[in-house]
């Protein structure tokens, strides 16, 4: 089989490799998947550039979701048939064109999906549900704040919270990312490089009115919000992507460490609010039955059309290294994806 693996940290020019490697044989409760495409997470980014905890040692595989066509059932897996077209979550491993998976983690998925929906729903529409639908309780005319909303995560938000009828504050950083916001619901669109959205907010007469925020990216980003919420607000936080900006400068990643802030749970308690971290590897490590229901529950959504992923492009395999540039360069709008063929 074909992978591209991590080789070093760097450019992502560089820091790929297209490898044959022998196809594995799906195991005890396994299914082995002819893939025809993979996704990409700002994670993968951080994992090229040597700043991912949670990387695994090089020569690595990345890729967190993969989409194709089940080609072999390992013992005892039962519900599945050689041929369904599936998707799945990779926990790495996934820029490959086999891999094998638990069928746990593993649905069923039409053939209308595309590749980009598709591998949009087992990460960024999965951390969007965890986020908007297990960590916090929210209801019609509740405010909330969502950074980065362009994206694969912040789109689901905003399809998940909309179905609510919350109240949305999006941020992003261009005019074309703030049409695309108010074109899919967002209320108040804030460019954040040219406004305070904090300022932009209180400005607005929400200060200390908004009952959750969505962050990915970390640093000062975190107290700014806190300071925004409403009692019983909770700052939800599922990513640090700030820590790109901060790579290779020692002081600059102090920096960042400060700027989360340093939480008395005294404070918490007396404004009655919160803050919540997602990690969905840890979910799908410790608690797979729940990260299964939430998997199904994006699919049956999609299925249903109450919730659609909004696919930024899809490249060859031949072009993971523009895929992770166009990534990485916050230029993509929605899921970006990357097809065998």
């Amino acid at each position: 089989m074909k992978t591209y693996t991590l080789i070093k940290f760097g450019e992502a020019e560089s820091a790929f490799e297209l490898q044959e490697k022998p196809t594995p044989k799906p195991g005890k409760g396994e299914v082995l998947i002819k893939s025809e495409g993979f996704g990409l997470n700002f994670a993968d980014v951080m994992a090229r550039l040597g700043i991912y905890r949670d990387c695994p040692p090089l020569p690595a595989v990345l890729g967190y979701e993969n989409v194709g066509h089940i080609a072999e059932l390992g013992e005892g897996v039962k519900g599945f048939e050689i041929g369904d077209r599936v998707l799945t979550f990779t926990r790495f491993g996934g820029y490959a064109d086999h891999v094998v998976s638990p069928a746990m983690a593993v649905v069923k998925i039409s053939d209308r999906l595309s590749i980009g929906e598709a591998t949009a729903l087992a990460t960024q529409y999965i951390t969007a549900y965890w986020a908007a639908e297990e960590t916090v309780s929210l209801h019609e005319g509740d405010h909330v704040l969502i950074h980065a909303a362009a994206g694969g995560v912040g789109t689901a938000l905003i399809q998940l919270l909309k179905r609510k009828g919350c109240i949305i504050f999006g941020t992003a950083g261009s005019q074309e990312k703030l049409d695309y916001l108010k074109s899919i619901g967002v209320d108040y669109p804030i460019n954040y490089r040219e406004v305070n959205y904090q300022e932009e907010i209180e400005k607005l007469g929400f200060g200390k009115k908004i009952d959750a925020t969505f962050n990915p990216i970390g640093g000062d980003y975190v107290k700014k919000d806190y300071k925004l919420l409403n009692s019983g607000g909770r700052v939800v936080i599922y990513g640090a992507s700030k820590m790109t900006e901060a790579r290779g400068n020692f002081f600059k990643m102090l920096g960042l460490a400060f700027g989360f802030g340093f939480w008395s749970p005294i404070k918490f308690v007396s404004s009655s609010t919160s803050l919540i971290g997602i990690n969905m590897l840890r979910v799908a490590d410790d608690k797979p039955m729940a990260f299964k229901r939430a998997l199904q529950a994006v699919n049956d959504l999609a299925e249903a059309e109450e919730i659609k992923p909004f696919v930024g492009k899809e490249f060859p395999h031949t072009e993971l290294a523009a895929a992770h540039n166009y990534l990485e360069g916050r230029k993509s709008i929605g899921k970006v994806a990357v097809k065998w063929s």
